[in-house]
């Protein structure tokens, strides 16, 4: 009788997996789709390039994508520390106020007190009170055990209000020397058939570094599985042993570190220091990092991903413009990607 039930087992086995087969390989494509996200947004970004370039060849020029560069490291930053914070399944909409308070008050009293300072010193004392005023959310956080997004909106409007209260509220063109000497130096330029000098600047290293350095975290660290961990399940991570408050103060320190970096090279690029700069800017952000196939629900995201997702998001909002579409669409077209991008990964998900 065993031997009769093994023969009916050999053949309901080949039978069962011949008929899974040819499922599992028509769906093979999409499936690798859902799996690897990322693709959408460079099918995304190549229909956007093809359409801006065949409108206006220019686009397809060095000066463009130097340009490009310019205006998304610090969109860049923002969104690699925001893909930290969504992995570990919270969300922090406060970047930007870290960024205008830290880069403000250190250009100011840096000027003030010592306008000699080395650019490395200034850059490690914008990521120290980066990291100070994120450390406040990952506390916050941990201990009321509220949602992310409405601590975040409160200490936003906090740091905002300190910066406006008492640091200042006029621009500041006096910036120190060493900052000035930065934002002007080159990584690389060249003289295009107009005449015109194309650079890169050199602050596009800072986004390479930390494009390096947040894939190395996620990826090859305890702590980056534990981000992960605690995304997908806060329960099971704890159970797993992770320590939830140490994940907590760092996922919202390092976005703060991240976010005082930005600040200041963006002083440095822009050789003004502007108390109102980056208010709005938290949106594209995570839109971004969302069209770079992180849920919002926490547990996924690449850095690959989120990279990709700045390109789209600066094509749209910096390259657009080349063919004559109005800038009020651009919040239009970021939007319909959004849902267009959330509708296939919702599929993908059931299936």
């Amino acid at each position: 009788m065993s031997e009769s039930i093994r023969g009916a087992a050999s053949e309901t086995v080949p039978q069962a997996v011949s008929n899974v087969a040819p499922r599992v390989r028509k769906g093979s494509l999409y499936a690798q789709l859902m799996r690897k996200p990322e693709w959408f947004t460079v099918g995304l970004i190549l229909v956007t390039c093809l359409i801006v370039g065949s409108l206006n060849p220019r686009f397809f020029q060095f000066a463009t994508l130097f340009d490009m560069l310019h205006s998304a490291t610090t969109v860049s930053l923002f969104a690699l520390g925001t893909l930290v914070v969504l992995a570990s399944g919270g969300i922090d909409v406060s970047f930007t106020a870290i960024a205008a308070l830290t880069m403000y008050s250190i250009t100011k009293a840096v000027f003030a007190w010592w306008p000699e300072c080395p650019f490395a010193l200034i850059v490690l004392t914008g990521a120290l009170g980066g990291v100070l005023l994120g450390v406040v959310n990952g506390m916050l956080v941990h201990r009321l055990k509220a949602p992310s997004l409405i601590v975040t909106i409160g200490t936003q409007y906090l740091f905002r209000g300190l910066l406006l209260t008492f640091v200042g509220t006029q621009f500041f063109m006096n910036i120190p020397h060493s900052m000035d000497v930065f934002g002007r130096l080159p990584l690389f330029y060249y003289h295009t058939a107009d005449g015109l000098r194309a650079v890169l600047p050199v602050s596009v290293l800072a986004l390479v570094i930390a494009a390096i350095v947040t894939w190395w975290l996620l990826n090859r660290t305890m702590m980056g599985r534990g981000v992960y961990a605690m995304g997908g399940s806060l329960a099971i991570a704890e159970r797993l042993g992770y320590n939830l408050r140490a994940i907590h103060l760092f996922v919202f320190g390092y976005t703060g570190l991240l976010a005082g970096v930005a600040g200041i090279l963006h002083v440095s690029t822009n050789r003004l220091a502007n108390p109102f700069d980056l208010v709005g800017t938290e949106l594209d952000v995570i839109a971004a990092v969302i069209l770079g196939g992180a849920r919002i629900t926490g547990g996924t995201g690449t850095v690959t991903g989120t990279l990709l997702g700045v390109v789209l998001v600066t094509l749209i909002n910096s390259v657009l413009i080349l063919v004559g579409v109005p800038s009020t669409w651009q919040k239009v077209i970021i939007g319909a990607f959004i849902l267009l991008a959330g509708t296939l990964f919702a599929l993908g998900r059931r299936q």
